[in-house]
């Protein structure tokens, strides 16, 4: 405590002997200080390069240039020299190998679809002047022997005209054909004796018709022959079936042959020989157990 006591004293002795100096001194006058004018900036002009860096700066930036250039110039060539690689190679073998003008070869053209396989003859045209009446036989190339029953006048469709109503003896439906267009439509007179003497004779020819493998090629063909209404082709199948019959029993198929074309043949070779159906099956008969 009589420490704390003893600082106090002194610090306030120097205060005040401070404060006397402070007051006995003299004040000191400012100074008045010219004022100085903007400072100019100094521009510095830039220092010239030595003379050994322009040299080799120069140089160095041609360089670069030239190298570019030849950089870009190098692909153009290439692709010239590939372009004229390519047309000499190309023009080469042209020149080399040029074959001589092709002789002009003369081929058939075969119109597509359906191929026969038979070689069937067209019937001959019926007479122009070919003209039916009622009660009158003809043979329809699809159904055989029929007789006019009527000429009637009918609208079909956008069709008018005459029509011939005909109706078939082997099984009797009823066929109409038009009057005007009876030729075009396969309808034929009934043949004459002397054609069913060489009908007849085709049928007695010890010879095979259809030779073809396997069975439905023959088939075909057979039913071919059979479409085609003409008479000689009729009694062909007929006589191969007929001889097929007295070797073996007959398929369904072949049956189916035989049946057909009895009805389109036998019925007309009777008419024309003057004989009954009976009586021409009997000879038929005969003609193929000898």
């Amino acid at each position: 405590m009589a420490q704390s006591t003893a600082r106090t004293p002194r610090s306030s002795g120097t205060s005040s002997l401070a404060r006397a100096s402070s007051s006995s001194a003299p004040a000191a006058k400012p100074r008045k200080t010219p004022a100085r004018p903007a400072a100019t900036p100094k521009v510095t002009k830039p220092k010239p390069s030595s003379p050994s860096l322009r040299t080799v700066a120069r140089p160095a930036s041609k360089t670069t240039k030239s190298s570019s250039k030849t950089a870009a110039a190098k692909p153009e060539a290439a692709k010239a020299e590939a372009k004229n690689g390519a047309v000499t190679k190309a023009a080469a073998p042209a020149a080399a190998t040029t074959p001589p003008a092709p002789e002009k070869v003369v081929t058939t053209v075969v119109a597509k679809g359906y191929v026969p396989l038979v070689n069937i003859p067209k019937p001959p045209p019926p007479p122009s002047n070919f003209q039916l009446a009622v009660g009158d036989k003809a043979v329809h190339p699809s159904h055989g022997l029929a007789e006019v029953t009527a000429i009637e006048h009918r609208e079909i469709g956008s069709v008018k005209g005459e029509f011939y109503i005909l109706r078939i003896l082997d099984n009797g439906m009823r066929v109409m054909v038009p009057r005007m267009s009876g030729g075009t439509a396969g309808i034929r007179p009934v043949m004459s004796a002397k054609e069913a003497d060489l009908v007849l004779d085709t049928m007695r020819a010890r010879e095979v018709a259809v030779d073809l493998q396997p069975w439905s090629r023959r088939f075909r063909a057979y039913t071919e022959m059979i479409k085609s209404g003409a008479p000689h082709e009729v009694a062909k199948v007929l006589r191969d079936m007929y001889r097929l019959k007295f070797d073996k029993d007959l398929s369904f198929g072949e049956r189916r042959l035989l049946d057909q074309a009895k009805s389109l043949l036998m019925k007309e070779l009777a008419a024309a020989k003057a004989m009954t159906e009976a009586e021409l099956q009997a000879k038929v008969d005969d003609m193929f157990r000898a």
